[in-house]
């Protein structure tokens, strides 16, 4: 069931949403929180495949913002789904042209699912600053991504720089399964640890974070190896003390990962690259604040961050001015 509205606007789109659900029934029932995604052109098919992944575990009001040129005449296109090509959810697709996409709050808001939460996500590098992002401010949830910047280590600090309880990231998301089996095999250790080594490529956020989660559990110094001979990170070791020189190993050198514990024989381990839309899924699973990530965070950029509940205010920003200013 879909429709689409060609040179439109807003009360028109809540009004096919409104006459879609009915059309449905129940399928359009039972939303947990409304997701809403930023993205360009170029990556609209992506950012779809992984909502619909995370909208599968997590049934949901999925808002796709597809903002162009401000320079372009005003129009508003949008393609209006429930239970369509985009898989049992409630879907709007809006293509936003001119100035209507600097206020694609003013469309988005009457479309949020009613006391549900909101989440939005950036597919793409994401902003300097999420306050001059009006879909930012209003989301309980703000999920980005520092790995698809141009500099992934220099948008980690602006994260930090720009930190509110609430915020997430997509390379921290990706370390979940390192964190994991780094826990279990730390879980049994005797004595205390006395360093760290992460092995990845230079510009890896996932491998900063990572760093400054041993940094900020263990209060050990961590040591970076960079290469770049493999994606993503290749090897976590964690250092003990005492005159076994004992050391908990996890490598990933070629996709596969393995597990060695000095004294004992290594093992293989399930340490599988995962998509983008199971990154989400993880991410759609919890609305509160990520505490274990801002204290990364902290320690990986040396930013300290706040932990005290905040509501982000609108800073506008009229490229159309900023580019007179000049």
């Amino acid at each position: 069931m879909s429709v689409t509205l060609w040179d439109t606007n807003g009360s028109a789109v809540v009004q096919a949403l409104i006459d879609e659900r009915r059309s449905a029934g129940a399928l359009a029932s039972g939303l947990a929180l409304s997701l809403v995604v930023v993205v360009d052109e170029a990556r609209v098919r992506e950012a779809e495949q992984a909502a619909m992944v995370a909208a599968a575990a997590h049934p949901c009001r999925l808002l796709i913002v597809i903002r162009h040129k401000v320079d372009a005449d005003i129009r508003l296109d949008a393609e209006v789904q429930v239970g369509g090509r985009l898989g049992p959810t409630e879907a709007v697709i809006m293509r936003m042209y001119g100035r209507l996409a600097l206020h694609a709050e003013s469309v988005v808001l009457p479309l949020l699912a009613p006391d549900a939460p909101v989440v939005t996500w950036w597919h793409g590098a994401p902003p300097d600053q999420i306050a001059t992002d009006a879909l930012g401010v209003l989301a309980n949830r703000r999920i980005t991504d520092c790995a698809q910047a141009a500099d992934p280590l220099a948008a980690l600090g602006q994260r930090a720089a720009d930190f509110l309880p609430g915020d997430t990231d997509l390379a921290w998301t990706r370390c979940t399964p390192w964190r994991a089996l780094l826990a279990a095999g730390l879980d049994g250790a005797d004595r205390p640890a006395t360093g760290a080594v992460v092995e990845a490529d230079e510009a890896n956020p996932s491998a900063a974070l990572i760093a400054g989660w041993l940094h900020a559990r263990l209060g050990v110094p961590v040591h970076s190896d960079h290469h770049n001979e493999t994606p993503g990170i290749a090897r976590v070791q964690v250092e003990f003390g005492g005159d076994a020189g004992t050391t908990v190993s996890i490598e990933r050198p070629a996709g596969k990962a393995t597990a060695k514990v000095r004294g004992y024989d290594p093992w293989q381990l399930a340490l599988a690259r995962r998509d983008i839309g199971d990154l989400l899924a993880e991410e759609l699973r919890r609305m509160d604040p990520d505490v274990a990530y801002a204290e990364s965070l902290a320690a990986a950029t040396g930013v300290t961050v706040t932990d005290e509940p905040g509501q982000r205010v609108l800073v506008w920003r009229d490229p159309a001015q900023a580019a007179g200013s000049r």
